[in-house]
């Protein structure tokens, strides 16, 4: 299997994943979020804006150690606490535990951010092993089982969960057949979790985008194929990690989406998708 999720320093272009412009307003003073991945690209936009925005944040990751110090440090740059979780989310225990960790070190928990990723292109279904498809599956899908229902113990009523799926969970893809069908599972995993959790008011929301510059890219992609990411999109290139973290802004701050629950928001770069 292809190693994951990569690293920033392996990428001939780092990405715009540090929220530089980004100004907060206090939309999520004084809560606490869980971002798994979140120790760069999406997950690192992701944990910054929240702190800007006026949230502690603890991030796990697999054991990418100077990325999640990085991330930590520019949250505590925002005069927010960070804590770092490394470790496998392949292992349900591991999930139970960083939300445990969380919770104690964090005094609480009230978002959590389900964006751990793995991905291994395949040009056929043969070509995938067993050993391939179930750790997708365990990763990408499994994980957000675990992690959430630990979460749930700690979540008050009212709070917020986001799960990270992909355009190719709306439209497939040949060549990640494993990947987007984990993906397709993360939009009905939202779906029914949001209808399960009305009587708490806990809202559960999925962002879903279309190709996104990242460590996993040139971790997962030949160079060919790097070249060419995003250049199918209509605005010709793959987003920035910057421009998909306010999504997650959006669905975690209850000010501006108190009437979402069970909604796919999918930045896609042009793309129209039917339905």
């Amino acid at each position: 299997m292809t190693e994951y999720p990569g690293h920033t320093e392996d990428m001939a272009r780092p990405p715009a994943d540090e929220m530089s412009r980004y100004r907060g307003s206090g939309l999520l003073a004084g809560l606490r979020a869980l971002i798994t991945g979140g120790d760069s690209g999406i997950g690192r936009a992701v944990a910054l804006a929240f702190a800007k925005e006026g949230a502690d944040v603890a991030v796990s990751y697999l054991s990418e150690h100077d990325d999640a110090a990085y991330t930590a440090a520019l949250v505590e740059q925002s005069g927010r606490t960070a804590v770092c979780l490394p470790g496998d989310l392949a292992d349900p225990a591991h999930c139970r535990n960083i939300v445990a960790q969380s919770a104690e070190q964090l005094g609480g928990l009230d978002i959590l951010v389900n964006n751990a990723a793995y991905q291994c292109p395949a040009e056929s279904l043969t070509e995938i092993g067993e050993e391939q498809w179930r750790h997708t599956f365990a990763v990408n899908i499994d994980s957000f089982f675990h992690v959430t229902k630990a979460a749930l113990n700690f979540l008050p009523d009212g709070s917020s969960i986001i799960n990270t799926a992909s355009a190719n969970g709306l439209r497939g893809n040949k060549s990640l057949i494993d990947y987007s069908a984990t993906k397709g599972a993360v939009i009905a995993f939202t779906y029914s979790l949001a209808q399960s959790l009305q009587k708490r008011k806990i809202r559960v929301n999925c962002v879903a985008p279309g190709p996104v510059w990242t460590p996993l890219i040139p971790a997962t992609f030949p160079p060919e194929k790097r070249k060419a990411f995003g250049q199918n999109t209509p605005m010709g290139r793959p987003a920035e990690p910057d421009e998909i973290a306010p999504s997650f802004v959006f669905f975690a701050a209850n000010q501006l989406s108190s009437y979402y629950t069970g909604e796919v928001l999918a930045p896609l770069g042009g793309e129209t998708l039917p339905g």
